[in-house]
């Protein structure tokens, strides 16, 4: 073949080898831990339907189950420690891996708020305690007592026994009618956090996480959702992750990160959360039979997944096509 015949014939064969560049539309979606995540996404969304950007949208949702009084796991009206301080942790993280951070804050309705005011207005990521809530007072947020009366006569209840044994999950009305559990006095379920994560009509991810963290817990005690790589992780070319449940376990295995790592592998989201789930049972194989931990991730293409310890966690979406409460899967039967 000569020379002239090669360069025709690779100018045939060339175009039909090139490969389809054209950009994808991103998929606007939010999703967030357990049923009450619906309310938040309902938040959330009527930002990303009007073109607002996924960190707006996520810290409106969360603003949303930190304001409501009768979840006794998040905010305001949150079950408090064990010496009957109302402690709340947060954390927020966008897509160019700003993130900011408070934990033990008191008196602060609204710590998604503060944590995203330390990622903006501070060089720092996380402020603890005392120093988190000056900082918040002089950006302008109000004191104010998040100890409701339901929540203080809990507490009450509490002290009868002092019994501290964390329970397995907040009670489903939609998925977790036929799981057996023992109430806390008072009635009270002693579950944690809402987690939610966002994806933007230019394809950007943004995340939080908010909690009053465990019912009854000892005065300091910090979960993991205020940590980032642990509670919540974010990577934009990737996808993004958030955990519920006994934080001490997702700490150990940095859990979040460890899903957007499996993903950036290759694992599919409900996938990389089943394995994360995997890694405490391996870890901690009697205790996991006894604690709940949930997995929440999506990835890049707006696909997601979540996967438990146990029966019971579930999961809020909402898209243009698309809002619903999913019942998680999980591996103990």
């Amino acid at each position: 073949m000569n020379r002239r015949n090669f360069l025709r014939l690779s100018s045939l064969t060339i175009p039909a080898l090139q490969i389809n560049t054209a950009p994808v539309k991103p998929k606007r979606i939010v999703i967030s831990t357990w049923d009450f995540g619906r309310a938040a996404n309902t938040a959330s969304w009527d930002i990303l339907s009007k073109g607002g950007s996924a960190l707006d949208a996520v810290e409106a949702g969360i603003r949303i189950p930190e304001a409501d009084e009768s979840n006794q796991t998040v905010g305001y009206g949150g079950l408090p420690d064990r010496d009957g301080f109302v402690t709340l942790d947060a954390c927020i993280m966008d897509h160019l891996s700003n993130c900011g951070s408070v934990m033990g804050l008191e008196n602060i309705k609204h710590p998604i708020s503060v944590a995203r005011k330390v990622m903006e207005k501070t060089p720092h990521i996380v402020l603890v305690g005392q120093g988190a809530l000056q900082f918040a007072l002089s950006q302008g947020f109000e004191k104010e007592n998040l100890l409701t009366p339901s929540s203080e006569k809990a507490w009450k209840e509490w002290l009868k026994t002092s019994d501290y044994k964390p329970k397995m999950n907040i009670e489903n009305q939609l998925f977790n009618k036929s799981t057996s559990f023992v109430p806390m006095p008072g009635g009270i379920d002693n579950h944690d956090t809402i987690g939610l994560l966002a994806i933007d009509k230019v394809g950007n991810i943004s995340g939080g996480c908010s909690t009053s963290g465990m019912a009854f817990k000892l005065r300091g005690r910090v979960g993991d959702s205020p940590i980032i790589g642990a509670g919540l992780f974010v990577d934009n070319e990737v996808g993004a992750a958030t955990s519920t449940g006994v934080g001490e376990e997702v700490i150990r295995c940095v859990g979040s990160h460890l899903v957007v790592e499996l993903m950036k592998q290759g694992y599919a989201p409900e996938a990389a959360c089943r394995e994360a789930v995997m890694r405490i049972v391996k870890k901690s194989p009697e205790k996991s039979k006894n604690i709940q931990v949930g997995f929440l991730a999506i990835n890049k293409k707006g696909e997601y997944g979540a996967y438990a310890l146990q029966k019971g966690f579930s999961y809020a979406v909402k898209s243009d096509e698309i809002e619903t409460v999913i019942p998680g899967k999980y591996y103990y039967q």
